[in-house]
């Protein structure tokens, strides 16, 4: 007589969700209540001169829609990617050469595309980022069989525009208008959260088009992508007055000589937002991976919208921060060391699937903290004329340590996952240490640095 083994299949409980949404409510709606308790603790203006709140927060909507278009397009191919390598029958050794194609991409030509951007105007860049996206998606819909590698260099092209172009674009259209420094800073916080709500609805999207039947859906979402990039291209397109004045390459190279790489302070900065790039893509290479290591199923579709809920949460932390008596680097330091500690568990400690999931959990809450504090580092630090530039340079040396343990991992097979991970989680302290030198050496009281 045959023995049956039952298997059963792991699934986040429904009131997890509940968790993170009301979490999430409860933490935005109560803000306005402790502000106005601590309104003598609001940032100061970038100048003494007024400005409208209504001008402000046209532009905050404006570019938030655009953010908004961008991050659904980045969320599209992510979720959308591994399905449609599945059914043109793509290998694992196939997929690890894609990638590598795409991280050298990054590395070789998205690492300078920062300086290029300061140059000709961080609009023209978020164009670009759209018309990229329209390319790849006309690109599969026409190809019966689309050439992978194309699409895979025009996507990290555009996922390197992304990383830098519409900060930097808000950062410099802030500073132009005279808005105040607070709003910027809400405006830094409000990007990671739309953008963690937005990868999540594009699962749901890319999910809803694709449908039960793989044959007739699977260039639903190229169709999707090409109608969004049209959109954002259309919005993009609309005159904001975001015309930014003409800066010659010799007076870009001698200020970026100047105030980046004579600056030991933007050094550290460069290298904690390296150290934070290259744990951040360690971990969605391989959150899945380690959760059905041993065989163990689960429902990962279910927990991506989780995990990117806790990113959600964390960035909701942010405005309460900055209006209390904590320096962003102290913040910093204690939310890398977290994220190095649960990275070095992971690594190292079996756990239960629930435990992992808590600790992938808490190290993209961490992550949605990290970013816009990150964020406003920069605009006390770097000129917003170099800020691209410094943005896309700081994570060529991420993208190259990505490329060699790619390598090292999908080729050779001369490392382990774990040490990959650990070795994450000791770029996370270096992160951490580089904040506390430059609390050490940065500017007492707050200033910004945000022209040249």
């Amino acid at each position: 007589m045959g023995i049956v083994i039952e298997s059963s299949v792991w699934e986040p409980s429904s009131s997890v969700y509940i968790f993170i949404f009301l979490s999430c409510l409860l933490s935005l709606f109560l803000f306005p209540f402790y502000l106005s308790k601590h309104s003598s603790t609001k940032s100061p203006p970038f100048s003494d001169h007024p400005t409208s709140s209504s001008s402000s927060l046209r532009f905050q909507r404006y570019f938030l829609l655009l953010y908004s278009l961008a991050s659904v397009l980045e969320g599209l191919w992510s979720a959308y990617g591994e399905i449609e390598l599945a059914y043109y029958g793509i290998s694992k050794e196939d997929t690890v050469k894609f990638m590598l194609i795409g991280f050298g991409a990054a590395l070789f030509v998205g690492g300078f595309l920062g300086l290029v951007s300061d140059l000709i105007g961080q609009r023209k860049f978020c164009l670009v980022f759209f018309a990229l996206h329209l390319i790849v998606g006309i690109w599969k819909r026409i190809t019966s069989s689309p050439s992978f590698w194309v699409a895979n260099i025009c996507l990290s092209l555009a996922t390197s525009i992304f990383s830098f172009s519409f900060e930097t674009w808000a950062a410099v259209e802030y500073d132009k208008q005279r808005y105040r420094q607070d709003s910027l800073n809400e405006t830094f916080w409000l990007m990671t959260f739309f953008e963690s709500a937005c990868l999540i609805w594009s699962q749901v999207i890319g999910n809803l088009l694709v449908g039960g039947n793989l044959e007739k859906g699977i260039a639903s979402p190229s169709t999707a992508a090409i109608s969004l990039a049209i959109l954002g291209i259309i919005c993009m397109s609309i005159d904001y007055d975001g015309t930014l004045r003409a800066v010659t390459f010799k007076d870009y190279k001698a200020s970026f000589y100047t105030y980046i790489l004579g600056d030991r302070r933007i050094w550290l900065l460069a290298c904690a937002q390296a150290c934070l790039h290259f744990s951040v893509v360690v971990f969605w290479i391989l959150w899945a991976p380690t959760l059905v290591a041993d065989g163990r199923e689960v429902y990962l579709g279910l927990i991506y919208p989780c995990l990117l809920g806790a990113r959600m949460l964390g960035s909701t932390v942010f405005p309460w921060l900055i209006n209390a008596s904590l320096r962003t680097e102290d913040c910093l330091v204690y939310a890398f060391i977290i994220q190095g500690l649960l990275l070095s568990i992971i690594a190292y400690d079996y756990q239960d699937i629930g435990v992992l999931v808590t600790q992938f959990s808490l190290f993209l809450a961490c992550i949605g903290l990290i970013l816009p504090l990150l964020a406003r580092l920069r605009t006390m630090y770097v000129p917003n004329e170099l800020r691209g530039g410094m943005m896309s340079l700081s994570l060529a040396p991420a993208n190259a340590a990505i490329l060699f343990f790619l390598m090292q991992r999908g080729y050779y097979r001369t490392i382990e996952n774990a040490t990959i991970i650990a070795f994450a989680a000791f770029g996370l302290f270096i992160a951490a240490g580089c904040m506390h030198v430059l609390k050490r050496w940065g500017k007492q009281p707050y200033l910004n640095c945000h022209k040249l």
